[in-house]
């Protein structure tokens, strides 16, 4: 498996808007659609997006995602080293991933960007 980087953070919270609007103010950040992501996904300068989304919306209070070239052999190698992970690969306009469950007990996410969002912005 060969991990590129981290490419996606997100927090689940009570306070939405909230924390949108304190993410436009203190960073000058805007958020993008992006279809099939219920949350409010801010893109940052290094490529990487921060995710704002609901309580509960996320299945997690926050998450990881772990850039991967190769998400189907990443995930095998997980379940190789007996990790439990989601037995669907998931997608959106820009990624496809799938959660785990790492030792520490916490969701992460693998993550492959889709051709789309690995092309030209």
């Amino acid at each position: 498996m060969r991990i590129l980087g981290l490419t996606f953070v997100g927090t689940s919270t009570d306070s939405r808007a909230p924390m949108s609007d304190f993410l436009r103010a203190a960073f000058d950040l805007q958020p993008v659609a992006v279809d099939g992501v219920d949350a409010d996904v801010f893109d940052l300068p290094d490529g990487t997006s921060f995710a704002v989304a609901d309580a509960g919306g996320m299945g997690t209070e926050r998450t990881v995602g772990f850039l991967v070239e190769g998400l189907g052999e990443a995930v095998q190698r997980l379940r190789a080293l007996g990790l439990e992970v989601d037995p669907e690969i998931s997608a959106n306009e820009r990624w496809r991933y799938t959660h785990f469950r790492a030792p520490d007990g916490h969701l992460y996410e693998l993550v492959e960007e889709t051709a789309r969002a690995a092309g030209p912005a």
